[in-house]
């Protein structure tokens, strides 16, 4: 799971990638449309689309004549999974040296 979920973060560490992921987040798109709101080309968007999909951050359907993608509930669950054990860990120091400093000025 660890090793997956480091794949996920990677393939969002390029700036084209990332942006395909957040304009999905906005709901399901063509290729064609997110190619629109990108300064690269349509092929660029769908090879792009192929990493995301392979890492499991999105997901395709058929609709009609178009593919809309869209992103993976499961893939991006699992990254807020994965990022939220740092978070608990973080708010739980915090606590703590809050707690401490309290007792400190006590």
């Amino acid at each position: 799971m660890e090793t997956y979920v480091g794949t996920r973060i990677g393939v969002l560490g390029d700036a084209t990638r990332r942006a395909i992921f957040e304009l999905l987040a906005e709901g399901p798109s063509p290729v064609g449309e997110l190619a629109r709101e990108l300064p690269v080309t349509r092929p660029a968007v769908s090879q792009h689309l192929k990493v995301l999909k392979e890492a499991g951050l999105v997901i395709d359907r058929q609709e009609g004549t178009r593919r809309l993608y869209q992103l993976n509930p499961e893939g991006v669950g699992a990254l807020r999974a994965y990022f939220d054990q740092f978070w608990n860990r973080a708010f739980v120091s915090f606590k703590q040296a809050v707690e401490q400093g309290q007792e400190e000025e006590q």
